[in-house]
């Protein structure tokens, strides 16, 4: 919304401003036509009642809870410069009108609006894709059946059967089978992690070489992975101490900017100034008494942040604490070892022939789905090895694989094999 509207009050500034009377002295030109001195006027209306509108009604809100900040700053201002640059048009006053600040106030705040909503929306597809971390459907075990249904009919208590390869649906209980689960993407863990009877699992989770049957114990906004996305959300709705500073002098110059006008008018009316002088300084204090700079620089500010934030994948709680994040001088990480990248990878190879070593275990590891498995093979394709064709493949439960390849019976596994 804020987007199209600046695009508009861009446009229908910049004619605004070329023929306003006050920008043309600055530059010593002097550009008309018949029924020019309008056009101004025109589109200041236009800027008013499209893009100023949103601004009024935030006021309105403020104003009920007796909470005066930025809209009603912004409102004001450009509501007096509205009715006076109008009484001048129609020549009920005398004075200089203030279509081009009236314009070029609502054009500067709506940019700040589209940027500090940009950042949110950018926020909202971190969401987004937290979301599709979860399965659609679920594989519920009734009667000593399975029968696919919607993730969303799931109850604490529902048996559910996840098969190898498939996500788990929601956070449960493991009561029958045995397999591993890659939690990378919630624990950044590149390990997969066994999984028995009695063990938790967490819904988006992939389940990986072994059936298991568990029994839900959290469904809805009660799973960690809402939880996450309920942080998320939280984050978007707080504000920063230099957010919460800008209100509170907002709401201070409200009155400020009230006082100033009352000052003004008091001042310039005993120095014996006529009523339509009077009335144009009052106006010029009321509309300059808003902070154009300060209602895009914190937008400004704030979306830089949460993009640059949510680029690296850092999930931000509170924007306080981001904001504080610029006086730390050491990081600490609590790992389990080492920091990763969430995924497996291979560091090197120890075997007199490298090359035919890698090509024989990318043979075998090709159709599995296992995260070592797919580390060797992607390693494999990277290193440009010979292709090696493998037969009679097999695999070896809990030990590896193996396959035919090269004439000889090859296998690829861990300690275990």
């Amino acid at each position: 919304m804020f987007k199209q509207k600046f695009w508009l009050s861009l446009l229908l500034t910049i004619p605004t401003l070329i023929f306003s009377p006050m920008v043309q002295s600055w530059f010593g030109v002097h550009l008309a036509f018949a029924g020019s001195e309008y056009i101004p006027a025109v589109f200041g209306i236009i800027i008013f009642f499209y893009g100023g509108l949103v601004f009024l009604k935030s006021a309105k809100a403020e104003l009920a809870a007796r909470q005066p900040g930025m809209m009603t700053l912004i409102s004001m201002a450009i509501t007096v410069a509205f009715i006076y640059s109008s009484l001048v048009t129609l020549k009920l006053v005398s004075g200089m009108d203030f279509w081009w600040e009236l314009a070029t106030l609502v054009t500067i705040m709506l940019l700040g609006h589209w940027l500090e909503m940009a950042s949110v929306e950018s926020a909202q597809g971190a969401l987004n894709e937290l979301a599709k971390l979860l399965p659609d459907e679920a594989e519920l075990v009734e009667h000593g059946e399975s029968h696919k249904v919607s993730v969303s009919q799931l109850k604490v208590g529902d048996t559910v059967l996840v098969r190898p390869g498939a996500q788990v649906p929601v956070d449960g209980k493991v009561i029958k089978g045995e397999s591993e689960v890659n939690e990378s993407m919630l624990t950044g863990e590149s390990r997969p992690v066994k999984k028995i009877v009695g063990a938790e699992v967490i819904g988006g989770t992939i389940n990986a070489n072994g059936a298991l049957t568990i029994e839900v114990t959290k469904v809805g906004g009660d799973t960690a992975l809402a939880g996450i996305m309920k942080l998320v959300e939280d984050a978007q709705t707080s504000k920063s101490k230099t957010q919460v500073l800008a209100d509170k002098a907002a709401f201070y110059l409200t009155f400020v900017a009230l006082g100033a006008a009352l000052l003004t008018w008091i001042g310039w009316w005993i120095a014996g100034a006529s009523a339509g002088f009077i009335f144009e300084r009052v106006v010029t204090v009321l509309v300059i008494a808003c902070p154009h700079a300060l209602g895009l620089a914190i937008p400004l500010v704030t979306a830089i942040s949460t993009t640059l934030a949510a680029k690296n994948g850092l999930l931000v709680r509170e924007r306080m604490a981001l904001e504080s994040a610029r006086n730390i001088d050491v990081v600490l990480f609590d790992k389990t070892g080492t920091l990763t990248k969430g995924e497996q990878g291979v560091v090197d190879i120890l075997a007199k022939d490298k090359g035919r070593t890698l090509s024989l275990a990318a043979a075998l590891e090709r159709e599995s789905e296992h995260p070592i498995a797919k580390a060797i093979f992607q390693y494999a394709h990277g290193q440009k090895v010979p292709e090696t064709h493998a037969t009679d493949f097999s695999a070896l439960s809990g030990r590896g694989v193996r396959a035919k390849a090269g004439g000889k019976m090859v296998y690829v596994g861990g300690p275990r094999l």
